[in-house]
């Protein structure tokens, strides 16, 4: 169900977004919405039937001017977002994850998966956390792994939690939108490859992160993380220009009002540009691309709780919106 906004309150940052709407039945379409919960179909717009979110992010130097412009022109015939059905924003090509992102996170793993026999305080050896973790950020290198895009699904979409599934969590994360292909861009080059940003929740089954029959091959990120529906995204694509600093944004996720994971992406080990540009160094990453920029600390594993049948989960990033999801067991009515 679309989330509307509290009085006075715009839906995003900046004058519009992007978003893949439809009618109730009808075919999705790409669209501008304002702040106002307002949507033009860009189909019209740009005098063809068959454009998508993906066919404008594909050329989006010429696109974003009138875009703009679309944005200013108050005459233009626009419908309420409620009367609409919301879709995920974009439908990418590719999506690189990233895992191990937060500080406060990783230091409150390290800090309760002490070694057997380590009976320092927890202040040393958080204190010895945290310089693991500068000395992380100066020199080693992010930590990205491949999704896959069937498993994204709208933002008030439900969420159907697999059956074989026991320990589902949520990772609410600040998603990267590229705009241009890159590859191999330097640091100071990467956010210039960025068109916007969205909100991705990034489900992880926690019982199957790492193989039971095979424990020295390590993770397995397409067991645990790629089941259909198991990253609600958006719901708009809010322009890089009207995001001032993506490193200085608030992600919070709320458990049937509770609030769960609440913290600003200073925290983050390596931030949006070095993110790219070592995504870039290997994937020639192309526009509608996914960089997921990992979750801060509070998921279902730090408070004990992992996600069932009937759970909603409220997802919102400052400038970003809100996307709501509800989790129903495979097989439930």
């Amino acid at each position: 169900m679309f989330v509307k906004p509290e009085a006075a309150s715009p839906l995003f940052a900046g004058p519009f977004a992007l978003a893949t709407l439809s009618a109730q039945d009808g075919p999705a379409f790409p669209a501008l919405v304002t702040p106002d919960a307002r949507a033009l179909d860009l189909r019209t717009a740009f005098g063809d039937e068959r454009l998508t979110v993906l066919g404008l992010l594909g050329r989006w130097e010429t696109a974003l001017p009138r875009l703009r412009a679309l944005a200013a022109d108050t005459g233009l015939d626009r419908t309420p977002v409620s009367d609409l059905r919301v879709h995920a924003p974009v439908e990418p090509r590719q999506v690189l994850q990233s895992g191990a992102n937060y500080r406060q996170h990783v230091i409150d793993l390290h800090v309760a998966h002490r070694a057997p026999g380590d009976d320092r305080p927890e202040n040393e050896r958080r204190a010895e956390a945290a310089e693991i973790m500068d000395r992380r950020a100066a020199e080693d290198l992010p930590y990205v792994f491949i999704g896959l895009p069937s498993a994204i699904t709208g933002p008030y979409d439900d969420v159907v939690l697999p059956a074989w599934a026991e320990q589902p969590d949520w990772e609410l994360e600040l998603a990267v939108v590229i705009g241009r292909p890159a590859h191999r861009v330097s640091v100071e080059e990467a956010l210039d490859c960025v068109a916007g940003y969205t909100i991705a929740n990034d489900l992880t089954d926690r019982a199957t992160v790492f193989r039971r029959d095979m424990p020295q091959i390590g993770t397995d990120w397409l067991r645990s993380k790629n089941a259909p529906g198991f990253t609600p995204l958006g719901p708009w694509i809010v322009p890089a220009e009207s995001i001032a600093d993506p490193g200085d944004l608030r992600v919070t996720l709320k458990l049937n009002g509770e609030t769960m994971q609440d913290e600003s992406t200073r925290d983050m080990i390596f931030g949006v540009a070095r993110m790219v540009a070592y995504a870039s160094q290997t994937a020639r990453l192309l526009p509608g691309d996914l960089v997921l920029t990992g979750s801060p600390a509070g998921n279902g594993m730090h408070w004990g709780r992992l996600l069932r049948d009937g759970d909603v989960m409220e997802g919102s990033v400052t400038g970003l919106g809100v996307q709501r999801t509800r989790c129903v067991a495979e097989g439930a009515a």
